[in-house]
Order: C-alpha cells, then sequence, then structure tokens
C-alpha cells in the first residue's frame, strides 16, 4: 500500500484483553494524535438508552434511539488525565459513560445491527480529516478500511486473561483467574462469529503478538512500525 502523506490514521484491532487500550493511548501521546476507542460510541448508546427509560432489550426503540445521536469524542484538557473527552447530543458524558449500569447494558444494545451501522457512521465522521489512532473489533475491517496503517493485536487467551485478572485484582475488584479465562473465552467466540463485521485481521494488517511482551516493548514495536512507514514515504516528501 503506497501512502504520499506520512500516517495520519492508525487503526488498532484484536481480541478482548490484548491491550488494545494501552497501546492505543501510548501511540496518541507519542504521536499528538485523538485517541478514539470506538466502544465509548456503544457506551453512548447504553447511556441514552438508561436516560431515556427505554428497555435495552427493546431492539426497534434502541436502533430508533441510536440513528438519531450525535456523539463527539475530543481530545482532552491539558489539565486531564482522560484519555479524550466524550459528548452526546453536546452534553459532557465522559464520567457518567463508565457507570456500573452503563456496563451492564452495553453488550446488549452493541449487538443490534441497526445500532452498529449508525455507531459505524458515527466512528468515521469523528475520526475523519484528523490524525487519530481509533481502537476497537471492527477498524481496519469496517470502520477505516482506509486507514493508513492497521495494527492487528494478539495475544494468547491465557496472557489476555492474566492481565485482565491482575488488571481487575489491582482496581479491587474481586475476580477468579479461571471465570477470567472463561469469560474471555466465550467473548473470543461471540466476537469472531457475529455475522456482523465479525473479528478479524485486515487482509493488509501488521500482526502484533504481545504475548511475550510488556506494555513498553509493544508500544515500542508500534512506534517503529510508524517510523518505517514514514520512513518509506521520504523520497515522496519535499525538503524543508
Amino acid at each position: 500500500m503506497s501512502h504520499k502523506h506520512p500516517v495520519r490514521t492508525i487503526a488498532i484491532d484484536g481480541p478482548a484483553g490484548a491491550g488494545k487500550s494501552t497501546l492505543g493511548l501510548g501511540l496518541a501521546r507519542h504521536l499528538g494524535f485523538l485517541y478514539f476507542d470506538t466502544g465509548v460510541t456503544y457506551r453512548a448508546v447504553a447511556l441514552a438508552v438508561l436516560r431515556r427509560g427505554i428497555a435495552p432489550e427493546d431492539e426497534a426503540a434502541v436502533s430508533a434511539l441510536a440513528e438519531g445521536l450525535h456523539i463527539e469524542v475530543l481530545p482532552p484538557r491539558p489539565d486531564d488525565d482522560l484519555p479524550y473527552l466524550v459528548h452526546l447530543d453536546g452534553q459532557d458524558v465522559t464520567h457518567a459513560l463508565r457507570s456500573p449500569e452503563v456496563d451492564a447494558v452495553v453488550s446488549i444494545v452493541a449487538a443490534f445491527p441497526r445500532v452498529r451501522r449508525a455507531m459505524v457512521a458515527q466512528q468515521r465522521r469523528i475520526a475523519s480529516g484528523r490524525q487519530a489512532v481509533v481502537v476497537g473489533r471492527d477498524i481496519g475491517t469496517v470502520v477505516m478500511p482506509d486507514a493508513d496503517l492497521k495494527i492487528y493485536l494478539d495475544a494468547s487467551l491465557e496472557a489476555r486473561a492474566a492481565r485482565r485478572h491482575l488488571e481487575l485484582t489491582q482496581r479491587n475488584v474481586a475476580s477468579r483467574y479461571s471465570d477470567v479465562l472463561e469469560g474471555l473465552r466465550q467473548r473470543d467466540r461471540l466476537d469472531s462469529s457475529r455475522a456482523d463485521s465479525p473479528l478479524r485481521p485486515a487482509h493488509d494488517a501488521v500482526i502484533l503478538d504481545s504475548t511475550e511482551l510488556s506494555a513498553e516493548e509493544t508500544l515500542a514495536q508500534a512506534l517503529a512500525l510508524v517510523e518505517a512507514r514514514n520512513a518509506a514515504l521520504a523520497p515522496h516528501q519535499s525538503a524543508p
């Protein structure tokens, strides 16, 4: 794939627990790009559903609501340690999106095909025309098939479960490794067998396996991919 400009858009896909958020945020901060975790758009739908008193299982009502929402993802304020800000119909909902109530219904509403189509359209609009690292499970294949660099971040099921278990323990959330492992195994099965944009690497994605790598080593490898892609373009760049 030959691009005539430096890397401006980076798509990161991969299974649950592979470390996509950590890598995406690290890349965005290093490069000065917007970090955009597309999962927040589904969380925004879940929040809107709860606030309107719609039953999360009511596919027609949830889908109609999702199609009328306006979501913005913005860079954080300089004094903030947030990865980004999320506005829903003009209101800052960044903190509200992380509530247990949203956690409980987001996977239900995100499974509806009309909701997914509406959110893909929002995701494309949010990412278009800006330098962005976009993270999810169907970015390189569906949301941004023309991203300048596509990374599919993978890791063994056991490594992902160990990391997720450690993360939960550090947040003082009671968790058993065996439960986390089984949960991720089921999530993998759902993600890869979904009829609507199933999880798979894009044909032109670079597969980065982080099973044996620390978060720092994974970031270093991804930054090296960006630098190599930019260096390959050097002949096209005019002298400053």
